[in-house]
């Protein structure tokens, strides 16, 4: 299901791409386009967990430098019957963490600084089990190439409207409707590149919620994760962190509240707490 997944998403992304480019260039904007779109779908698919990583200032640790840390990621991993993962620490004091990589064997898991003091070995197993879940249900490459996907279609919808805005003079052979059609790409595109993350990203958090209850065997412990990992994300918004990427993190790093609650690539850690404790009282 995954890899249908990730093959639509790099269609779509085509197919924006080239809608965008024949909007606003023609037929050579249409041929731009289509290389560009080669271009990022070969990058998003071996390098987006690369770019995440260094976007974070994520730095790769041994299990001499964090024992704690990799040890239990080791017995956790080989107790979900997958590799071990290169283990990378994101050096913030706001909790979180987050899995990458694009299959099981070129995998990471990146913890922030922060998580390691908030959390005690129970709950920190429960979220390295979340993370190995997604791993294991191979979410990783989708929510990555979901990230840039975002991030692109976002900076492109920007670039074009900047380009109308300058260009207005000299467009006077342009009618009407083509001026209307490119400004309804320009605000369609993103917000269809967001709602498909928030569809995507939501229906996979329960998902690695329950895989990881399975993985460690503590559901309360990751309940109990999930209720100090919002307080520290409240009281301050990670570093760096960005919408495009919101979605790759157990918890949202960024702050929201009111409506923008509606618009959260998470789904509500009340619901995700119920479910955890139904799970505890009558398994899975």
């Amino acid at each position: 299901m995954n890899t249908m997944k990730t093959a639509f998403l790099m269609t779509l992304m085509m197919v924006l791409l080239l809608l965008i480019g024949e909007a606003f260039g023609g037929g050579q904007g249409l041929v731009l386009a289509f290389m560009f779109s080669l271009l990022m779908n070969f990058g998003m698919y071996w390098f987006s967990d690369k770019v995440v990583l260094m976007m974070y200032h994520a730095k790769e640790v041994t299990e001499m430098e964090e024992p704690r840390l990799v040890q239990m990621i080791r017995k956790l991993a080989a107790q979900a019957q997958l590799p071990m993962l290169n283990v990378y620490i994101i050096p913030d004091e706001t909790p979180n963490a987050f899995a990458t990589g694009r299959n099981p064997s070129h995998a990471a898991i990146a913890v922030t600084s922060g998580i390691l003091k908030l959390l005690n070995d129970d709950e920190l197993e429960g979220v390295l089990s979340h993370e190995l879940a997604h791993v294991k249900h191979r979410d990783m490459l989708t929510g990555t190439i979901v990230a840039a996907m975002v991030g692109t279609i976002t900076f492109i919808a920007r670039m074009a409207g900047w380009a109308m805005m300058f260009s207005g003079g000299r467009r006077d052979e342009r009618n009407s409707g083509n001026g209307l059609s490119e400004l309804l790409l320009l605000i369609l595109a993103p917000i269809a590149a967001v709602l498909l993350q928030l569809a995507i990203s939501r229906s996979r958090e329960f998902a690695a919620d329950a895989g990881g209850s399975t993985i460690s065997g503590k559901p309360r412990s990751l309940a109990n994760a999930l209720k100090k990992l919002e307080q520290g994300s409240e009281r301050t918004a990670l570093e760096n962190a960005g919408p495009a990427t919101a979605h790759m993190f157990i918890v949202n790093p960024l702050r929201s509240g009111g409506i923008m609650k509606l618009f959260s690539t998470h789904p509500p850690i009340e619901e995700r707490i119920e479910r955890l404790e139904e799970i505890a009282v009558h398994g899975m």
